[in-house]
């Protein structure tokens, strides 16, 4: 569609200009053009133009009737050339602009079949023309002729230089959103295929895991806390994660629609944070934390959604992995702020950063730089804060770590404001 309105603007302008030089030339120049015909075909096209600009047929197919447009125009421009010295005309430059427009914009056979059109219609008017009547001697007729060459030489260059740059700005633009979509394509084709296979490891682990519940509980059972209270510990530790594969488990076994696994209830925005880094620190009790959610954010409930928590507490998980790595490293950093449209929210670690080649997985396809992880987490995140309609950037800081920047839009969080 874009480029068929770029068509109609240069078709207005070369109007404009048509009828400027017919003008010009007979009032100015003495040089005796039939007018009547010549308005007669001016008018018909800029009408023409008009319709294609408002009809609704045309706004529907766009890009697809660029063909019979530029046949039109070649046709146009013929008829005008043709009452105006045909070959001999300086302004048969105008030819090459349809085949510059269909060589950058439609495909190879409708290309060539213009082309061929242009040579069969200069070909005849080089046979076939009404001369040009001057209204005085021949000395300045040559002068008049280089000038109109120049000029029409002039405005191709500039037509070109300008409109088709931007029909070739907006064919790349096209393509680029092509690779885009292709890309989501494979993206949700290897989500679909891994919530399969989660869905399938969630049966497939749910009779081991209850299998391990009953024998924690019968071991509890047989050995006294007074007597073994190290055994008993690390027993009732080994049943509560139990008991959190099995919670894991059950929000899989939700997300193949038994139950809707992001469904949730109204919460200020500040509470939910809050109850986000609260589920963190209770997985990863030993890891320090470091938060800041700005306290002159306005008061915005938006639905809690358990995906956007998992994804958030993956990310967690990563940096406390990374600063892991560093015995140096102190605190994950939890920056948070908002409006009542967008939450910013900033996870950062001191541990390694992102090695420049990551940079072209992230988010398209799993990665880790850990010996003995999947990959899952961060790609995962990404494609639930993609399908929130947010944005997720990883950069490394100057002071060293990784910082995750994620944006939010509370509108697509079905926020409430009191």
């Amino acid at each position: 569609m874009l480029n068929l309105q770029t068509l109609l603007l240069l078709r207005s302008v070369g109007i404009a200009a048509q009828l400027l030089v017919i003008l010009l030339a007979h009032y100015g120049f003495d040089i005796r053009l039939p007018l009547p015909p010549l308005l007669l075909i001016l008018g018909l096209l800029a009408g023409w133009n008009l319709y294609s600009r408002y009809s609704p047929r045309m706004k529907q197919h766009g890009d697809k009737l660029l063909f019979p447009q530029l046949l039109v125009d070649i046709t146009a421009l013929g008829a005008v050339l043709y009452f105006t010295g045909g070959a001999t005309n300086p302004f048969t430059w105008l030819f090459l602009l349809p085949i510059v427009i269909a060589a950058t914009t439609l495909p190879a056979l409708q290309s060539w079949a213009l082309a061929l059109l242009t040579i069969l219609i200069y070909s005849l008017l080089m046979r076939y023309y009404q001369p040009l009547e001057y209204g005085h001697d021949g000395d300045n007729r040559f002068n008049l002729h280089v000038f109109g060459m120049w000029f029409g030489f002039m405005f191709s260059a500039v037509t070109v230089a300008w409109f088709i740059g931007n029909m070739a700005r907006n064919l790349r633009q096209r393509d680029q959103r092509l690779a885009e979509a292709r890309e989501q394509q494979l993206r949700d084709e290897r989500l679909i295929a891994l919530g399969t296979l989660a869905t399938g490891a969630a049966h497939e682990l749910g009779t081991p895991l209850a299998t391990m519940a009953i024998v924690c509980d019968e071991l509890l059972e047989e050995h006294d806390p007074a007597q073994q209270p190290d055994l008993h510990r690390r027993i009732d530790l080994l049943r509560q994660q139990v008991r959190r594969c099995k919670a894991a488990l059950s929000t899989l076994s939700a997300s193949s629609g038994e139950v809707r696994a992001d469904a949730g209830e109204a919460i200020a925005v500040r509470d939910y944070l809050r109850q986000v880094l609260r589920q963190w620190q209770t997985q990863r009790p030993g890891i320090p934390l470091r938060s800041d959610i700005d306290p002159d954010s306005p008061p915005v409930t938006m639905l809690a959604d358990q995906t956007l928590s998992q994804a958030l507490i993956n990310i967690l998980n990563n940096a406390a992995d990374a600063n892991a790595a560093r015995p140096e490293a102190e605190a994950v950093g939890f920056h948070a702020r908002w409006d009542r449209e967008m939450l910013e929210i900033r996870i950062e670690d001191q541990g390694p950063g992102l090695p420049p080649p990551a940079a072209e997985h992230i988010g398209k396809q799993p990665y880790t730089s850990k010996q003995q992880g999947l990959g899952l987490g961060l790609f995962l995140a990404h494609a639930t804060i993609g399908r929130l309609g947010g944005d997720i950037t990883l950069f490394n800081r100057e002071t060293g770590g990784l910082c995750t920047r994620i944006l939010l839009p509370l509108t697509n969080l079905d926020n409430l404001t009191p």
